[in-house]
């Protein structure tokens, strides 16, 4: 996806691929846990949910570079349990590790692409009007322009892409992190989350993870599901 804002933008990468596999499945594993009050410092829990965003706009963005899905294999070595998050981040991590690039490549076209229309169409205004660029769509470009986000006129797709909105999640936690007061940090990520992805982002993970074209994106869409999951408790959504 290729909104832009100014100094910051939003493209290929948000959150750098080298290294963050395993800080984000160790903190996956604290704050999976009932109490997500505590046991990791404020700082970190933002660059774990960031790396998360990240993971899940790369892999819908396009079809993942071979870099990307290297170093989302490395889940497959977590240590997991009863926690569906867990479960979902080595589901994943094999899935990765087992599965082709060129198969890959083909699944996304029939997921996402087609012959005029994929068997999934990743844009919240489907999921919410049944209709592609509707008021979803209008609001949320409203809102990107009060965040300061420009829209890349070079790009064809709809800013409501579900690529391009864990991207301005990622960006959102990364540069309001960055703020010393956490309280409006939080309350800016949870009112975007809210009015823009809570209402239709696991329907669309859901869907994904039971697709008739889906193999490895399957493993996506569990992935995503159980993420967003934990961020509706992480944000009181």
């Amino acid at each position: 996806m290729s909104l832009q804002t100014q100094p910051s933008h939003i493209g290929e990468k948000i959150v750098p691929f080298s290294g963050f596999s395993d800080q984000i499945f160790a903190g996956m594993e604290s704050m999976s846990g009932r109490d997500l009050s505590g046991g990791l410092e404020k700082n970190q829990e933002q660059q774990y949910r960031a790396s998360a965003y990240s993971i899940l706009g790369a892999l819908l963005r396009k079809v993942p570079e071979r870099e990307v899905l290297e170093h989302v294999a490395n889940f497959s070595s977590v240590a997991v349990d009863e926690d569906e998050l867990l479960l979902s981040m080595s589901t994943l991590g094999l899935a990765a590790k087992s599965s082709e690039l060129s198969a890959i490549d083909d699944e996304y076209h029939d997921l996402f692409i087609g012959l005029g229309r994929g068997e999934l169409v990743p844009y919240g205004s489907w999921y919410l009007t049944g209709y592609l660029m509707e008021k979803p769509l209008s609001l949320l470009r409203d809102d990107l322009k009060a965040l300061g986000f420009e829209r890349d006129e070079n790009v064809v797709e709809p800013e409501d892409h579900v690529a391009a909105l864990c991207e301005v999640m990622a960006l959102l936690i990364t540069n309001e992190s960055l703020t010393e007061d956490e309280n409006v940090d939080t309350e800016t990520q949870t009112i975007f989350f809210e009015k823009h992805l809570s209402e239709w982002i696991n329907r669309f993970f859901d869907d994904l993870s039971i697709a008739e074209s889906a193999v490895f994106y399957r493993a996506v869409g569990r992935f995503g599901s159980a993420f967003m999951n934990l961020e509706k408790q992480y944000l009181l959504v």
